[in-house]
């Protein structure tokens, strides 16, 4: 034998057992692949339980349409009615539109707009619910970043008295606040209405972007007092732009609540100049039960609620979702 010949292989001196061991046949072989087989089936849904699945999921559907429908149906009954005469909705309910849809008429609603007393409403609104929703965010937003971020001597303990004015309702602060703004000549007046909902709205504008800036890490704001930004800015270049999503959702709410209100505007607003809200109630206690006025006025003061939830709706969804998973 040559000296190459008598040197051994390491490939083929090295014992293999993974090739006999799995071509070969083992007694567990057979029951083990049944088992996996049978792991692996039970794994997946079947068929019944995939086809219930979606047989629930249309059933859930469906309801939730029938149930949007049933919910809706007061408002479109509103609406039809809106667009019918006087002499239509005496003679018959607005479901007569459904076999006569030429009774339809945007009569009311010229009627309406020439209105002065309505048309001035609308402005008067405007006047006292933007306002009145600028002052809560902005307010609301400094305070909220001072309680989560800033310390200050009785910090929590002045938290909770926010945190408390909450259950306070405002029922209870009509007769008191009365009398103060009838002592500084704030009662009806335009003002007086815009530091009632003011007042009342701050508390959970704190409370709600208080627990928002909270979340926000420290690191981030720690990086940002190393680069040399002051609180003001701080302020308005990290936790604004972080906390958009909770300020839109907060000045939606705060702005429909204003908007809708009608007890605050009754009491303090300016009678030769109400909101929206106080002018319907009285075109109703001057004329009666005249839903050929109501109707239309209903759906002019839904107008502006509407546009701008639909302005922010992208905004809203994500402050409610972040709060929720925060």
């Amino acid at each position: 034998m040559s000296g190459t010949d008598a040197t051994p292989d390491p490939t083929a001196a090295e014992p293999t057992y993974a090739g006999p061991a799995q071509a070969g046949p083992s007694p567990a072989g057979p029951a083990h692949a049944g088992a996996s087989a049978a792991v692996l089936a039970g794994a997946g849904p079947s068929y019944a339980a995939r086809a219930s699945a979606r047989l629930a999921g249309g059933a859930l559907r469906v309801f939730l349409v029938v149930a949007a429908l049933f919910w809706l149906l007061p408002t479109l009954g509103l609406l039809l009615s809106s667009f019918l005469s006087p002499t239509d909705l005496n003679n018959g309910g607005w479901w007569q539109v459904l076999t006569a849809p030429s009774r339809l008429t945007a009569d009311n609603y010229e009627r309406l707009l020439a209105n002065d007393t309505i048309t001035g409403s609308l402005l008067s609104t405007f006047a006292i619910a933007v306002p009145a929703t600028l002052l809560v965010v902005t307010l609301g937003a400094f305070a909220g970043y001072a309680f989560a971020w800033l310390e200050f001597p009785g910090r929590d303990w002045l938290f909770l008295v926010v945190v408390g004015l909450l259950v306070v309702p405002v029922q209870v602060a009509l007769i008191p606040v009365s009398e103060l703004f009838g002592s500084i000549g704030l009662f009806e007046t335009t003002a007086g209405v815009v530091l009632f909902h003011t007042a009342f709205g701050l508390p959970f504008a704190v409370f709600l972007l208080r627990n928002f800036f909270a979340e926000i890490p420290r690191e981030l704001l720690e990086a940002a007092r190393l680069d040399g930004a002051g609180e003001l800015r701080l302020f308005a270049r990290v936790v604004l732009p972080l906390g958009g999503p909770a300020i839109a959702s907060l000045g939606i709410f705060q702005f429909l609540w204003v908007w809708n209100d009608m007890l605050v505007a009754l009491v303090f607003a300016d009678s030769a100049h109400p909101p929206v809200t106080v002018a319907l109630q009285q075109q109703v206690r001057q004329f009666g039960n005249n839903i050929d006025v109501l109707a239309p006025g209903a759906f002019l003061s839904m107008a502006v609620p509407l546009v701008v939830f639909f302005a922010f709706q992208r905004q809203f969804v994500s402050g409610v979702m972040a709060g929720a998973v925060k």
